[in-house]
């Protein structure tokens, strides 16, 4: 027997404020079910283990960026902007209520040596839905090695989380000023 709509909803919003601001190990899952409103036994029927519910919630959270993501691609005047389109992606992500000050799948990765396998399995979605999409991209915005670019693009997306940490208010301007600069280096030529 699987959970009600709402009672997922009360699981993996307290899931993902809890888990994504605390640290994964310092939430113990009493303090999710508390938060949540809801019992242990209620949880286990929906999710088997506590691996399984920050799985679910990284799942969740990356729908939503991919729709925020989606939103400013489709809003690009060109190829080029549309690629780099991620960084205004990633600023209007953390300016929403939900938003986070860095990046939940960074933060926890960082947690795990080796990650659980339902959490692995999120974690890996994540990367590898970044490198196909700015790959896509990559190509349209007529890069002569799409999947390098794509793989710099990245890694520059991912300093620009990890400075969030650094800088609370800090935005994505100077890591698409970097991003620009490879993408142009990119495609010349072409």
């Amino acid at each position: 027997m699987g959970l009600r709509t709402s009672t997922t909803t009360k699981l993996l919003d307290a899931a993902d404020e809890l888990f994504f601001t605390r640290g994964v190990a310092a939430t113990p899952i009493d303090a999710v079910l508390e938060r949540a409103g809801v019992s242990a036994a209620t949880m286990y029927r929906g999710f088997p283990s506590k691996d399984a519910l920050v799985a679910s919630a990284l799942d969740r959270r990356h729908d939503d960026w991919l729709a925020v993501w989606d939103d400013a691609a489709t809003t690009a005047p060109t190829a080029k902007a549309a690629l780099l389109s991620v960084f205004d992606a990633l600023d209007a992500f953390r300016a929403r209520p939900e938003g986070a000050r860095w990046c939940a799948f960074l933060g926890t990765a960082a947690e795990y040596a080796e990650p659980p396998s339902a959490i692995a399995e999120a974690l890996h979605r994540e990367t590898a839905t970044y490198l196909e999409r700015l790959t896509g991209l990559a190509g349209a915005a007529g890069a002569r090695d799409p999947d390098a670019l794509a793989r710099q693009l990245l890694l520059v997306v991912s300093g620009d989380l990890a400075m969030r940490l650094r800088d609370p208010q800090a935005t994505s301007r100077t890591a698409r000023d970097i991003a620009g600069a490879l993408v142009d280096g990119a495609t010349r030529g072409t």
